[in-house]
């Protein structure tokens, strides 16, 4: 189901696709492998939101990717990376991964607990320029930053501390207590994606379940507020 408005249109979190595999449990938002959707095929420079869930100990082998900038947020659990940059790390609820996949890199994602799943949202966005020299970034945003409040998490210059994405984006987040609000001015020239990540919010007036994603068009004054609690991230698009 599709909820269109003026300026707003809902992509339901029962319309996604799905991958499902022995260790591998994902929701794309957009078309993606053998999911086709030709009203998800993306928007502005987002072309991957997928919600993914690895088993313990299990995740996706060495692989190629190019041209293409790619954000790995984790909700639960810890993400290991490796890549062909010589990076090894591990990424955690309130941190943000970024790579800038350029020319071409080869990177690995596993599961980094032998006993517990790890739920996370992987995103990505078309470059600005192709050919960009392989790069990797990776920052933390502790909850203090985030709870009751917009966090900016990437941007296109990498400022207060965020990760820079090449590419006309700000990426903000929020972990909203239940009863609590935050408002967003979207300006006339910018597009607008919201994607509710974990538990129930309410954009001006419109309940939504972790899953669902609004994109967003023209100038809107934003209220995305919860009764129960709810993480989201919002994109801010040129």
């Amino acid at each position: 189901m599709t909820f269109t408005t003026k300026k707003f249109v809902t992509h339901d979190r029962h319309a996604r696709g799905r991958t499902q595999t022995s260790w591998l449990d994902s929701y794309h938002t957009f078309s993606f492998g053998s999911f086709y959707d030709p009203n998800r095929t993306g928007f502005r420079c987002l072309r991957v939101i997928n919600d993914d869930r690895i088993a313990p100990g299990a995740g996706f082998a060495t692989h190629g990717h190019k041209d293409m900038e790619i954000l790995t947020y984790v909700l639960e659990g810890a993400l290991e990376h490796k890549d062909s940059l010589g990076n090894g790390s591990v990424i955690r609820p309130g941190e943000a991964q970024i790579i800038s996949a350029g020319t071409g890199i080869l990177h690995s994602e596993y599961n980094h607990s032998q006993t517990e799943f790890v739920h996370l949202l992987q995103i990505w966005i078309l470059p600005n320029q192709k050919g960009l020299q392989p790069r990797y970034d990776q920052k933390t945003f502790p909850i203090e930053q985030r709870r009751n409040q917009f966090c900016l998490i990437a941007s296109k210059d990498g400022r207060d501390g965020s990760v820079k994405v090449f590419q006309d984006v700000e990426l903000y987040t929020s972990v909203l207590e239940p009863g609590n609000f935050v408002n967003y001015h979207l300006w006339s020239d910018r597009y607008g994606w919201l994607q509710i990540a974990q538990g129930v919010a309410n954009l001006n007036g419109q309940e939504l379940t972790a899953g669902d994603g609004v994109q967003i068009t023209g100038e809107e004054q934003l209220k995305i507020s919860t009764s129960v609690g709810t993480e989201i991230l919002l994109f801010d698009l040129g």
